[in-house]
């Protein structure tokens, strides 16, 4: 299973990114520069939106947490081990898909922990900077996967 010279595997790490830069905390980015530019109900809109996906995520980090990081720091160490000790491949790709998203998870119950204490006070400002901190982490991790991707190639000349 060769996961870099894959072009699926590029394919869905792109779309992964996309995908998160573009769902702040479960609200698309263009409502939120929508309520911005417009408020009024939009705004409204906005506020219930991300009251109902803060109390989902805070209720499920609250109820699970612990159960959670468990599991998925067991799931991460295995696959860091599998794909950097034992040398699989697969392995190593889905650990750097999946550790960024894992810290991104985490600013997201951070983010909205701070949005639910602050009762709606620079709503705007938490969100933009949510959305540029998982943009950093992104394209941090797109570029490391890239070099180590690149690595691999090379290393096991497969081009």
């Amino acid at each position: 299973m060769r996961s870099f010279s894959n072009l699926w595997y590029w394919i869905a790490l792109a779309v992964m990114w996309s995908t998160a830069s573009h769902w702040v905390l479960g609200v698309p980015y263009d409502m939120i520069t929508r309520a911005r530019r417009f408020g009024g109900e939009a705004e409204e809109d906005l506020r219930d939106l991300v009251r109902i996906y803060v109390n989902r995520l805070l209720f499920i980090a609250d109820t699970t947490g612990v159960w959670m990081l468990a599991f998925a720091s067991f799931l991460l160490t295995t696959l860091a081990l599998l794909g950097f000790v034992y040398g699989v491949e697969f392995a190593q790709a889905v650990f750097l898909l999946g550790l960024p998203m894992g810290l991104v998870f985490a600013l997201s119950i951070r983010t909205a922990r701070r949005i639910k204490s602050a009762d709606g006070e620079g709503l705007y400002r938490m969100l933009a900077r949510h959305r540029f901190m998982t943009q950093a982490i992104g394209m941090v991790s797109i570029a490391i996967t890239a070099f180590w991707g690149m690595w691999q190639n090379l290393a096991l000349g497969v081009l």
